[in-house]
């Protein structure tokens, strides 16, 4: 009974002894922490202006937020005086190193191509992409993945690994995407003069893309079954890619289609004909206002 009295007096003493060390250790990880966070905000402000790259000056700013949370930690310890934990978390984070590495060996491959595409990357915050079969805009990018959001309303969160080495078709770099619609009129209707229409229509829109490296144009694309198929091939502006994308095609599509309606060109449906080859079974065809029959 002594022993155990004697042993909680020597600890008692001895958190007496710890105390003005452990007020100084909170007052330093609290202030390291509030430091932290106000360095890597004006951090990211400033990479953000010079940059303009929202992705890159927020993926810097957590890594240097970790850096310093780690620096804060082990210097915690330090003014406890637990120096040893420290050189122990060190040691066995060298030795563990290996192991560690084939556990988490996505989780690191991730990280690294997260670092990786923080510099060097084919998209930016909202630029629509595609990514597989991830069709959508750009979110954010963490360490271990990158988050988009399809546009029907899914939110896709994408390894990093998998954007560094797959394929990224970016829909919006450059501000301009091609799209096609496709309008068939009558055999016996004047290709030339359509094509003359339509693209008097499409010259004189004013939502598509003119320039000289952007054309908007038509041709022949296909002789089909009950008509001759144009090909109307528009550039748009890709700021609002989806919905911008499919209203002003909608539109394109609606005001050639009036104008060629509108000098009598025909627009027929499909024709299905049906030929009969045995001869030796006619069809008997009847004529209801007379009663007559024909074969």
């Amino acid at each position: 009974m002594n022993d155990i009295v004697s042993r909680l007096n020597s600890y008692y003493h001895a958190l007496l002894l710890m105390l003005p060390r452990i007020g100084v250790a909170i007052i330093v990880m609290v202030a390291g922490i509030l430091i932290a966070n106000w360095i890597t905000t004006l951090l990211r402000k400033r990479i953000s202006k010079k940059s303009h790259d929202q992705l890159m000056s927020s993926f810097l700013a957590k890594t240097i937020k970790l850096i310093f949370f780690v620096v804060i930690f082990l210097l915690t310890l330090n003014i406890l005086g637990l120096n040893s934990i420290s050189k122990a978390i060190f040691a066995t984070a060298g030795a563990s190193a290996i192991l560690l590495g084939f556990a988490f060996k996505d989780i690191a491959e991730n990280f690294l191509a997260g670092i990786i595409l923080a510099f060097n990357r084919p998209f930016n915050v909202n630029d629509t992409v595609k990514i597989e079969d991830v069709f959508g805009k750009v979110l954010t990018m963490e360490f271990r993945y990158t988050k988009i959001a399809t546009f029907d309303g899914r939110s896709v969160y994408i390894p990093n690994s998998d954007v560094l080495t797959k394929p990224v078709f970016n829909y919006t770099e450059d501000g301009f995407f091609r799209t096609d619609f496709v309008l068939g009129i009558a055999y016996e209707n004047d290709t030339n003069e359509a094509k003359r229409i339509i693209q008097e229509c499409l010259d004189a829109h004013k939502e598509l893309v003119h320039d000289k490296q952007h054309a908007n144009f038509v041709v022949e694309d296909e002789v089909a079954p009950s008509t001759v198929n144009l090909k109307i091939f528009i550039w748009v502006n890709t700021e609002d890619f989806r919905r911008n994308m499919l209203e002003i095609r909608g539109r394109v599509m609606t005001e050639t289609k009036t104008a060629l309606e509108s000098k009598g060109f025909n627009l027929p449906a499909e024709i299905t004909e049906l030929k009969f080859y045995d001869a030796s079974s006619p069809i008997k065809i009847e004529n209801k206002e007379n009663g007559a029959s024909d074969n």
